[in-house]
């Protein structure tokens, strides 16, 4: 499409460019068609829809563009409802519009901003003045996502172990006890590995600490791929992991914390500046019982300091069971082997 007058008339094939997507509303075919090929000669991704019903039906998905054209006279739902829309929604991302309309008196043009748009252009448009307001909503933009990618950063910092990248002991403890509730609410088990690593205190004196800092890391990584996808580890405390498995039966505990432990024991963590031995004492429970992740833990850690106790590189199972008497404590802790 070439620019002809400062309207919009076809041209050849587009040229890539931009990667931004555009959502384009109008119902006028020809200006339609005219306007995609403008916006794909500039290397935009342009969807196009012919009025604002199906333009907010498009917004209702999970991904949208951000980046909106929508034309202000349109059968059923016009350019000025589909913004008051758009803005009434609550979203964690801001959407730029610009509105185009035939209209060019300078209440309509207020009556649109108030509506909503960022901006507005009056048909029949300059192409260049249409080019130099997409670059200013795409600056907007683009902003936008720089600010999305720094709060996600903070985010995940503040929830996530800096060394390993497991989740930290706060949002572990914090998962848990969702977890918990759940499976209350579904009647399902839980399960709970404490997951220590063997004389770690050797390989640092030994190697030092960046080769224990990697160790430290490659054990994390392989207890994650021991356990199942919908289940959750993090780092509990220096050389210690977390693992909470959701509707898991004993069986099922069992079973993933012997693969985790061979995980770590059955093959060298090499470091680049060595290969290091490494093993792992694991203690566990499982429960389906209204008791507090503290009781739960407290069996855990029992278990994993008998597994210690009795000989290291194993794992210990501890029984928890609620007392009738009174709700929410433990009954009983049993400490059993099973490896």
């Amino acid at each position: 499409m070439a620019e002809q007058d400062g309207t919009l008339v076809p041209e050849t094939e587009p040229h890539s460019g931009s990667s931004a997507t555009i959502l384009v509303a109008e119902d006028d075919p020809i200006f339609r068609r005219l306007l995609q090929n403008r916006l794909q000669s500039w290397g935009y991704r342009v969807i196009t829809v012919e009025n604002g019903a199906e333009a907010w039906e498009l917004l209702q998905q999970p991904h949208t563009p951000d980046l909106l054209i929508l034309d202000w006279i349109m059968p059923g739902v016009d350019g000025i409802e589909l913004c008051r829309r758009i803005r009434e929604k609550q979203r964690d991302r801001y959407q730029y519009i610009l509105l185009v309309s035939g209209k060019d008196e300078k209440q309509e043009v207020v009556a649109g901003l108030e509506a909503g748009a960022d901006d507005y252009l009056t048909k029949p448009f300059d192409t260049g003045e249409l080019r130099a307001r997409l670059r200013a909503g795409t600056r907007i933009l683009t902003l936008q996502l720089k600010l999305i990618q720094a709060r996600e950063a903070l985010r995940f910092r503040a929830t996530h172990d800096d060394l390993t990248g497991l989740w930290s002991r706060g949002a572990t403890l914090h998962l848990l006890n969702g977890e918990l509730q759940r499976g209350l609410r579904s009647g399902t088990s839980t399960g709970i590995l404490m997951i220590d690593l063997d004389h770690f205190k050797r390989v640092n004196d030994t190697y030092g600490h960046v080769v224990g800092d990697s160790v430290l890391k490659e054990a994390g990584h392989r207890i994650i791929q021991a356990l199942r996808p919908y289940d959750f580890a993090g780092r509990y405390g220096g050389e210690e992991f977390l693992a909470v498995l959701s509707n898991c039966t004993q069986d099922d505990l069992e079973k993933i914390a012997e693969r985790a432990r061979g995980a770590i024991a059955d093959k060298l963590i090499s470091t680049g500046a060595a290969d290091v031995s490494v093993t792992a004492s694991i203690g566990g429970v499982v429960t389906a019982n209204d008791i507090p992740d503290l009781e739960l833990l407290s069996v855990a850690d029992s278990a994993l300091y008998e597994a210690k106790r009795t000989g290291r590189n194993r794992v210990l199972i501890g029984s928890c069971e609620a007392d009738p008497t009174q709700p929410g404590k433990a009954l009983a802790r049993r400490p059993t082997l099973t490896t």
